[in-house]
């Protein structure tokens, strides 16, 4: 029996991965920046924590949405997709025979070759070689909706938890500062994680959210500072 190399590639994971990695950063941000910029306005640790738990849940339940409409509609729009060539397959085979065929000499197989590739492919399951080869469509990238919903409020809610759970717990005269540096920290990680994760450099990932997140929580704090010395 011939032995089988077997590759662990990270593209199985890139639906959860994609959908983990934003959801927990959003959570991130979001909320520190939410929670900087009413310390900075000058509120009281009580406020801060309500605003905090409201941009949370509202942003958990905002994540989820999104997600599945834009994940469903992308489903839609492959479903489509496949109903149109499992009908093109019924009515015109050998043209899409032919079609099959020329993509393969397209990526440099010789013709008679492709032929035969295209008439074994076809024979055992056409729409899965015409989804695959033609249109783009796998498994590994396929939409799924329910599990993009439910991953992205997931991680957001952890996200977003991490700096509520500094504001409860540091000094009064600290949240600021403690949120702020505790939620860079975390980005860092998150960044490292996804990296890891999906098998990649870490370095350009842990740059990029290092980079976006100081930007936010900066620009909200700043805002917050302006309008507590405004009131």
């Amino acid at each position: 029996m011939r032995a089988q190399h077997i590759e662990r590639h990270a593209m199985n994971r890139i639906g959860w991965l994609r959908a983990a990695v934003l959801g927990a950063n959003d959570g991130i941000v979001s909320t520190a920046s939410l929670v900087l910029g009413v310390a900075a306005a000058g509120a009281a640790r009580g406020d801060i924590l309500l605003a905090g738990v409201a941009g949370l849940v509202a942003g958990a339940m905002s994540m989820a949405a999104g997600e599945y409409v834009s994940v469903s509609s992308q489903s839609d729009v492959e479903n489509a997709d496949l109903t149109r060539e499992k009908a093109e397959l019924a009515t015109t085979p050998e043209l899409e025979h032919e079609e099959l065929t020329c993509i393969y000499e397209a990526r440099g197989v010789m013709r008679g070759t492709a032929e035969a590739v295209a008439t074994q492919l076809m024979a055992r399951d056409a729409l899965a070689a015409h989804a695959h080869d033609e249109l783009g469509l796998t498994e590994a990238a396929s939409a799924r909706p329910l599990q993009a919903a439910m991953t992205s409020a997931a991680t957001f809610s952890v996200g977003a938890a991490m700096p509520l759970l500094v504001v409860w717990l540091v000094p009064e005269t600290m949240i600021v500062a403690v949120v702020a540096a505790t939620a860079l920290i975390f980005l860092v990680l998150l960044g490292w994680l996804g990296a890891r994760a999906g098998k990649a450099d870490w370095r350009r990932p842990v740059l990029r959210v290092a980079f976006w997140g100081s930007f936010a929580m900066g620009i909200t704090a700043l805002i917050g500072r302006l309008a507590g010395t405004v009131v």
